[in-house]
């Protein structure tokens, strides 16, 4: 069984919460272990709050000044993505794997720290992408473990 959901989210301080919650609700339900779900969700944390405050331009209208969040769970793997439209990645940070410190933020250094794959890229005019996934470890209890 697999589960995905979408998320169109204002670029505000409280879509990043909401994000979180979501994730962590569904990968409980799913029957996901705990830690992992605690590292995903903090690693969507710090890309929703990248988008938050680096994924728009104030002269673009209404509808622009948003960002998308969309979570796979399908089979033992989570992947998530996170969309804005600002003005991109700098390009060491497409580059590369995983970004150092030296070129980005905290935020996504620990994103590349908690997924197992991480994706930075840029769709030119259109805004920055930051796709990572995780393997998923189950617990004995749940309804979804692949077997």
């Amino acid at each position: 069984m697999s589960i995905w959901w979408s998320l169109h989210l204002r670029r505000e301080a409280a879509s990043v919460p909401l994000a979180r919650r979501l994730l962590l609700g569904t990968m409980e339900t799913a029957g996901v272990d705990p830690d992992i779900s605690f590292d995903l969700s903090v690693a969507l944390g710090e890309a929703c709050a990248n988008a938050v405050e680096h994924g728009g331009h104030g002269d673009l209208p209404h509808e622009a000044e948003a960002y998308h969040v969309t979570a796979y769970l399908d089979g033992d793997r989570c992947r998530i993505e996170v969309s804005d439209s600002g003005p991109g990645f700098p390009a060491a940070t497409v580059a590369r794997r995983r970004p150092s410190l030296a070129e980005s933020g905290r935020g996504l250094h620990l994103i590349a720290e908690l997924a197992d794959h991480v994706r930075f890229r840029n769709r030119p005019g259109r805004g920055a992408v930051v796709s990572f996934d995780k393997m998923l470890k189950w617990r004995d209890d749940s309804l979804l473990k692949v077997s």
